[in-house]
């Protein structure tokens, strides 16, 4: 009897020094997460860079995010520092954020509607706050820039590999899957369309251009990154990355102040040129691009449905259709296309045909708000920096590039919208500090004036 009992009290022991231990490594995982956000701030974009909707895999991107936000609303909340506070741009998010939950409640459940919410409102605009919290020091933006160039310099090699045919090189493999996203002709990397992989190529070779300005990087790696990234856009076979990434180069080469700047832009024009002569000797090459010069067919389709979505927003112009309704009823607005559903292939349409004039009124501020960001203060001791003085010049480069782009695609892609609301929020917390600085300056007192004696 006292045998059994031993026994059966083995079991229940290593039950309780099993879950004592879970306790303990989860605890440990949560006070490490805390001491380094960065670092789990970025391993989040990685998963939503690595993690297309399309793809199934037991929603990395989603247990990331809020493995982020609650280590960072711990961290703050044990050192009774304020979670949220606002900044101008919150306003026109919450709008926004709530105009598209109101209509996402009001339809029968979807998926894929609130995977839309999150990709396009929440997760952006979260990031925006938890980025002002996180990236306050030189150290942890420093980090940013790291993980910048190294996503630059994989999605370059993705994107060459695929020009040149190497697809054994490609990974991940789902990238090759033509079932999965669009354009599995182009280079589209793990975005899956080739119009974001070109974004993301296009601002992230922006920040490459910064980071070889303030000697981050040189020699011989920073010349194979600036000479792949043309090369890199052009396998993208899109015609509205080219035009931004030409546009942002001579934007550069004409309208900078910094002359190593313009040099550096030079280069990377000279090599864009060489890389299209190079292709152009190829005969399939030639013929592939040939083609997408003289394609019609996307214009044609384009107008029809921008024709038809502008016919949607007519007929409810104040508060439109709602999340996700735009491709089922654009279908029955455009006539010449036999698809069940059609998309606007372009944000603002989509945002005025979804949300009407009141969303649209609202994005515009957004962006308005994010694009002041740039013209606020660097402090003397950020002078030298990341977000120094010439990281707020090409702030509205950065921006433009981003919205030429959404005029001609739907910003539905997490990566995307996560990296330029992320640079918006390090921008906000900046600023932060320079008012700080400004407030923190010794006010000059006038010297008292002398009076001779006697003389009142």
């Amino acid at each position: 009897m006292i045998a059994r009992a031993r026994i059966s009290k083995v079991p229940a022991a290593w039950a309780l020094i099993l879950a004592e231990h879970s306790a303990h490594s989860a605890i440990r995982a949560l006070w490490m997460s805390m001491r380094a956000p960065a670092p789990l701030f970025l391993l989040a974009l990685t998963a939503m860079l690595l993690r297309p909707p399309d793809v199934p895999f037991y929603e990395i991107d989603r247990i990331a995010f809020a493995l982020l936000v609650g280590a960072v609303a711990a961290r703050h909340l044990a050192g009774r520092d304020r979670f949220f506070q606002l900044e101008p741009a919150t306003w026109p998010m919450f709008g926004l954020t709530m105009l598209a939950v109101v209509s996402v409640l009001g339809q029968p459940f979807d998926q894929q509607t609130w995977s839309l919410l999150a990709a396009k409102f929440v997760v952006p605009f979260t990031l925006f706050h938890v980025a002002i919290l996180t990236f306050r020091s030189e150290r942890r933006l420093r980090q940013f820039e790291s993980f910048a160039l190294i996503v630059l310099a994989y999605l370059c090699f993705t994107s060459i590999a695929f020009l040149v045919g190497a697809k054994a090189l490609i990974f991940p493999r789902f990238i090759l899957d033509e079932s999965l996203g669009y354009h599995a002709d182009r280079a589209r990397g793990p975005l899956l369309q080739a119009v974001a992989n070109g974004v993301s190529l296009n601002l992230l070779g922006i920040l490459a251009l910064h980071a070889f300005l303030r000697r981050r990087i040189r020699g011989l790696a920073a010349a194979l990154l600036l000479v792949s990234l043309p090369l890199a856009i052009l396998a993208t076979m899109t015609r509205a990355v080219w035009l931004s990434f030409a546009a942002s180069t001579a934007y550069l080469v004409f309208r900078s102040h910094n002359r190593r700047l313009r040099l550096i832009a030079i280069v990377v024009a000279a090599a864009a040129i060489v890389g299209l002569l190079i292709s152009l000797s190829f005969n399939d090459q030639r013929r592939a691009l040939r083609d997408r010069f003289s394609e019609s067919g996307p214009v044609d389709f384009r107008r029809a449905v921008y024709t038809g979505g502008w016919q949607m927003f007519l007929e409810k112009p104040l508060t439109g259709w709602g999340v996700n309704q735009m491709p089922a009823e654009l279908a029955r607005h455009v006539s010449g296309y036999k698809e069940k559903e059609l998309y606007p292939h372009n944000t603002y349409l989509e945002i005025l045909a979804e949300h009407g004039l009141i969303g649209l009124a609202l994005y515009a501020w957004l962006m308005w708000e994010i694009f002041r960001l740039g013209r606020s203060p660097v402090p003397h001791a950020e002078r030298d920096g990341f977000l120094n003085k010439h990281f707020h010049e090409i702030w509205p480069l950065l921006l433009s590039v981003y919205w030429v782009n959404a005029a001609v695609v739907v910003m539905n892609y997490q990566f995307v919208n996560g990296l330029v609301f992320t640079m918006a929020g390090m921008l906000a917390a900046q600023k932060r500090r320079a008012t700080i600085e400004v407030k923190s300056r010794p006010v000059p007192v006038a010297p008292a004036l002398c009076v001779p004696a006697g003389v009142s």
